[in-house]
């Protein structure tokens, strides 16, 4: 690796040194390395960084607690072989059938649920009467076990009141419509933006502080064009990548109650 420092870090924005630091370590600033080679000595890091080895030490630290790098006792710190899950967002967009080739087992956890009045934001979104009554969904989904996802869902609670108790059986949005008489639906919007993780995003993904989500939002709709589900969705970066899909899916078979949205 060549000697060029690194000193990109911004002071007095709000944002910990050490953050700013783990933040270009996990987003190749340092050129160079690959899966299993070495980082530079902490020593060497902060001098590019223009920041003190404690600075150094704590970006480290947050990165070997999400997994990005390893230590290993008197040989250094390594960065891990973590090849990311690529998650496709196409006309239908499904959790568990868009990573059925890249892990083992996928499932859905439902954290919690409250019917309310939808936001503004989402009673355009569901094309609701403002103030109109919605099922809001907090949930994870896993793959292998590990959290990749952690999602926001609102429903019309007239259309789909049940929906929190049939989720919390079947681990499935695409299952749980299904039961309530949504046999397909297809994805009518796709926003996609990036964002350091909230404090619950943290707790909910196992993710250290720093750690950048991938954030969508999304409208998906039934055969008539009616909508039946506004999501925002936060992705582990480090665990998934997004694919935009332009091509047309074909029809689904009946929904296995694995699939999700």
């Amino acid at each position: 690796m060549g000697k060029t420092a690194v000193n990109t870090l911004e002071r007095r924005t709000g944002i910990a040194l050490w953050r700013q630091v783990a933040d270009q370590i996990r987003q190749g600033v340092i050129t160079g390395l690959q899966a299993n080679d070495r980082l530079p000595p902490e020593a060497e890091l902060a001098a590019r960084f223009g920041v003190n080895r404690h600075t150094v030490r704590s970006a480290i630290a947050a990165l070997e607690k999400e997994g990005i790098v390893r230590a290993e006792q008197g040989r250094g710190t390594f960065l891990n072989d973590r090849k990311r899950l690529r998650y496709p967002i196409g006309q239908r967009t499904r959790f568990s059938s868009g990573l059925q080739s890249q892990a083992r087992t996928r499932s859905g956890k439902l954290i919690s649920s409250q019917t309310c009045p939808a936001p503004l934001k989402v009673s355009e979104a569901l094309a609701l009467a403002s103030g109109a009554e919605v099922v809001r969904l907090e949930t994870v989904s896993s793959a292998d076990g590990v959290p990749v996802s952690a999602a926001t869902s609102w429903f019309e609670a007239a259309r789909f009141a049940e929906i929190a108790e049939i989720y919390g059986q079947t681990g499935s949005i695409t299952a749980s419509l299904a039961l309530l008489g949504v046999a397909d639906y297809t994805r009518k919007s796709t926003g996609i933006q990036a964002r350091h993780a909230s404090k619950e995003d943290l707790d909910l993904l196992a993710l250290s502080p720093g750690a950048i989500v991938l954030l969508t939002e999304a409208v998906d709709i039934d055969a008539e064009a009616k909508p039946v589900l506004f999501g925002q969705s936060r992705f582990a970066a480090d665990r998934v990548e997004l694919a935009i899909e332009n091509t047309v899916s074909p029809p689904p078979q009946a929904a296995s109650k694995e699939e999700m949205a």
